[in-house]
């Protein structure tokens, strides 16, 4: 007689993917979420034990997902399957947002960028300043890291900055960068060179529609403070600055900022 037995852990995890098939994630804890993905590598095993002491030895969703393989599998009843799965889902996670933000249009301002950014951006060690290239639907066309730097500061060079653009053919860009911090408030640096960029870029006639800054859980951005746009009509106002005729000229002392943490 061939009968299907279906064992406490086996109607478990059916119970968990049923739940995700009519509901989603939404209604998940951090554990549950950890729990199902295990179920994909770990066949006829309960995993709600593993699933804790991850989330217990690790303490959140997003650090287990962001942990080495080596570390996953020192926990017991976490194989090296079950540790592919989980490395698995954050990778296709962040290729997916950084796919869907190159085929849409920046239409929804800052929280899109920061769906991709936080990803890629928020657990550095290190600052990273990124560029987006937008063409005139604002679609994105080309995003890279621009530059890299130390924990306490990036120095950017606007002559790099202003050449990419060009190349690019972009008719408006976003630049961001994080702070290692968490802190995504900006500092004084900061806003100098968001108003150096906005200056530098409205010359060649290619408009900044933002600055962000990735913090761990959080973003600030600059167009949503209005900066972007104080700084655009303070440009509006006095175009022939002495320092911005020195940068159009191309002159050695070419401006530069800081980004601070």
């Amino acid at each position: 007689m061939n009968q299907k037995i279906t064992g406490a852990p086996e109607g478990h995890r059916g119970r968990l993917r049923e739940r995700f098939l009519q509901k989603g994630l939404e209604p998940f804890r951090d554990d549950e979420i950890i729990e199902l993905l295990l179920t994909l590598g770990t066949p006829r095993r309960d995993c709600k034990g593993p699933a804790r002491e991850l989330l217990n030895r690790l303490g959140s969703l997003r650090r287990v997902l962001e942990a080495p393989l080596e570390e996953l599998v020192r926990v017991p009843g976490v194989g090296p399957k079950s540790a592919l799965a989980l490395k698995l889902i954050h990778g296709v996670a962040r290729k997916f947002l950084e796919t869907r933000l190159q085929e849409a249009t920046f239409l929804h301002g800052s929280s899109d960028v920061y769906d991709y950014l936080r990803h890629s951006m928020r657990d550095l060690d290190i600052e990273v300043f990124k560029v987006l290239y937008l063409d005139a639907r604002h679609a994105v066309m080309h995003a890279e890291d621009l530059f890299q730097g130390t924990m306490s500061y990036n120095v950017i060079y606007l002559r790099e900055l202003l050449r990419k653009a060009l190349n690019t053919n972009a008719a408006a860009i976003v630049v961001a960068h994080n702070h290692p911090s968490g802190d995504p408030s900006p500092s004084t640096e900061d806003k100098n060179l968001t108003r150096d960029i906005v200056f530098s870029t409205s010359l060649i006639e290619v408009r900044l529609l933002d600055h962000v800054i990735v913090g761990e859980e959080s973003f600030y951005s600059f167009a949503d403070r209005g900066l972007i746009e104080i700084y655009l009509r303070e440009f509006r106002r006095n175009p022939a600055m002495t320092y911005f005729r020195e940068v159009a000229e191309g002159q050695p002392e070419w401006g530069k900022g800081r980004v601070g943490v």
